[in-house]
């Protein structure tokens, strides 16, 4: 199992490349993000340990142009309990996991192990729902071939709602794959951002694609409304 920890601090680097070699990991190491994309892309990895502060590019970015060059290894990113990023930002870039320093070892082995378990599936190049369309490697929208603009926190619900549409799905699935599991702010946000998405990709086109089950949730119309 070959692993890529890109990670600035240079003692915490080496911790965790002397603690994954002992249980049987073959570790590269790099210290700022333009080498760790460049290794990320250059050579095939089983996964990536990602900070989100580095110098060059930060893990973000990184992660961002992984997925726009269609790289789908397993990221794993670290992120700062108190830093200026939260954890959800790393989800709406295509990470699959996060651990928020500081981090036990223990936990940080057993989550690198479920995700090269799991591996890294080919990922639909478009998603599409009638004329409504949802890129998630270009992280592009599009409605009747119009491009639309949007926040990364409504493509990520957008997307959300997209791999799960014809199916009802409740405010709670929404804030815990689209915000965090750990979120403790106000679950009206939710509706917040539906609103959001039905004024860009709904009401302009006098479509009704993002429907409210009363009691129940949201859903996405599979005919894209």
């Amino acid at each position: 199992m070959r692993v890529l920890v890109v990670e600035d601090e240079t003692a915490l680097a080496e911790v965790i490349r002397t603690g994954l070699t002992d249980e049987g990991f073959a570790v590269d190491v790099q210290h700022n993000g333009t080498d760790g994309l460049w290794a990320a892309t250059e050579y095939p990895y089983d996964a990536v340990v990602l900070d989100i502060m580095l110098p060059g590019l930060n893990g973000y970015d990184v992660c961002r142009q992984l997925r726009s060059r269609e790289v789908w290894t397993p990221v794993l990113m670290l992120t700062a309990k108190d830093g200026e990023y939260d954890q959800a930002d790393a989800f709406d870039l295509g990470a699959d996991d996060y651990l928020i320093k500081p981090f036990s070892f223990v936990v940080l082995v057993a989550r690198l192990r479920a995700l090269i378990r799991r591996g890294a599936p080919a990922r639909p190049v478009i998603l599409t729902a009638g004329d409504l369309a949802v890129d998630p490697a270009r992280r592009q929208v599009t409605r009747a071939g119009e491009p639309i603009r949007v926040t990364a926190r409504e493509f990520a619900l957008l997307e959300f709602l997209m791999r799960h549409r014809g199916d009802v799905v409740s405010k709670r699935q929404i804030i815990d794959n689209v915000w965090d599991a750990h979120f403790d702010g106000d679950p009206n946000i939710v509706e917040v951002y539906v609103g959001y998405l039905r004024r860009k990709i709904d009401h302009p086109f006098g479509r009704r694609a993002i429907q409210t089950e009363r009691g129940m949730g949201y859903r996405l119309a599979a005919d894209g409304g």
